[in-house]
């Protein structure tokens, strides 16, 4: 009977975060289609329909010359503005405006994403009492790494390999995907940058708690906390998440990561249910997944703004060369080729994302 209720309070727990991870998604879908509403009202743009979830209409309200809708399901969303993916004559319409107000409605979605991380940040890292920094404060006994030629004690680092140190968290992340265990390091010595190129980092078993374990020998400091190092740990936050992005896309290209290691909204949700449901508290728990979110936004931030037709990024980039050739040659693009592209891009998307999310169930259910 004991087992029992620990189990139903276990299903009851992973139910509820399961519930706050789709209304985080809604949430962060509500907060980019209101950027692209904002800018387009703010601009002139008439827009017909502001939409959250996708499917049939379950509720909806005309206001003014906006139709104002809930759909079934609340996995998407859109802003629907006048000529959009159609030929129009309205002088409202969204082609009618200059490129560069279309250019700022069409990243204005991302830019609301991009804000509302940063703003999760801010909230997290207000708690803390100090935060982790990347400053050598000593060394272990006996790590040779400690030398006149070598790292010393009070050195920030900076770089690794080439890319920037902006967080504590950044050391493993960058030395972990170095295997050679020779590094290219920049540091920061009495305010001067100094380079260690070749430098040879090896973890070696030193005792921790009684334990051993591998480290590279390493002790880093803090930073109190003040209004200046929460804005700053929040705004390094926020561009390595951007990075982590990037590097991710890198490693999917270059093949040191594979289709099967992403994941599509049945996956985060499940790792979000996860994240909460495995702190020790319920406090935590929450703080655990408001991090998570606030990755997940800026995440959604970066990746809307690719290159890619159907995307927000894919819409900017054919909107800044149709620019050009209009300029070039005093002749535009026809939209319906535009459509056709973009029509395009949303049907592999959303085979992909079928394929994702049929992944991601079939991962479930093993």
């Amino acid at each position: 009977t004991r087992g029992g209720r620990f189990l139903d309070e276990v299903m009851s727990l992973t139910v509820v975060y399961i519930l706050v991870a789709i209304l985080l998604f809604g949430l962060l879908v509500l907060v980019h289609e209101f950027g692209h509403f904002l800018t387009a009202k703010l601009s002139g743009v008439q827009v017909n329909e502001f939409a959250f979830g996708m499917g049939p209409t379950i509720w909806k309200k005309q206001r003014g010359e906006t139709l104002h809708s809930i759909r079934l399901f609340p996995i998407g969303g859109f802003c629907a503005m006048e000529g959009e993916d159609e030929e129009s004559d309205n002088p409202r319409a969204f082609p009618q405006k200059s490129w560069w107000r279309r250019l700022v409605i069409l990243a204005a979605g991302s830019f609301m994403n991009y804000l509302a991380g940063f703003l999760a940040i801010v909230i997290l890292y207000t708690g803390a009492s100090s935060y982790s920094a990347p400053i050598i404060t000593d060394f272990f006994e006996g790590c040779p790494l400690e030398a006149s030629d070598g790292l010393q004690v009070g050195d920030e680092l900076y770089k690794i390999d080439g890319r920037r140190v902006y967080l504590y968290s950044d050391v493993g992340t960058l030395l972990a995907r170095n295997k050679t265990g020779k590094f290219d390091l920049v540091v920061k010595r009495d305010g001067e940058l100094v380079k260690l190129n070749d430098f040879e980092m090896k973890q070696q078993l030193y005792e921790v708690d009684g334990e051993q374990q591998l480290k590279y020998g390493l002790y880093f400091g803090y930073e109190e906390k003040t209004v200046g190092t929460v804005l700053k740990n929040t705004w390094y936050t926020a561009l390595d998440f951007a990075r982590l992005v990037w590097m991710s896309l890198g490693d999917l290209v270059s093949g040191l990561v594979s289709v099967n290691d992403m994941s599509g909204p049945v996956g985060v949700v499940s790792v979000i249910a996860q994240t909460g449901q495995s702190a020790a508290t319920t406090a935590d728990g929450i703080l655990n997944v408001l991090y998570l979110g606030a990755f997940i936004a800026i995440n959604l931030a970066v990746m809307n703004m690719l290159p890619l037709p159907a995307l927000d990024g894919g819409r900017a980039f054919l909107l800044l060369v149709n620019t050009v050739f209009t300029a070039i040659t005093k002749k535009k693009i026809p939209s319906k080729f535009e459509g056709y592209i973009h029509a395009a891009g949303m049907i592999l998307l959303l085979a992909f994302m079928a394929f994702i999310t049929f992944k991601d169930i079939w991962k479930l259910v093993r």
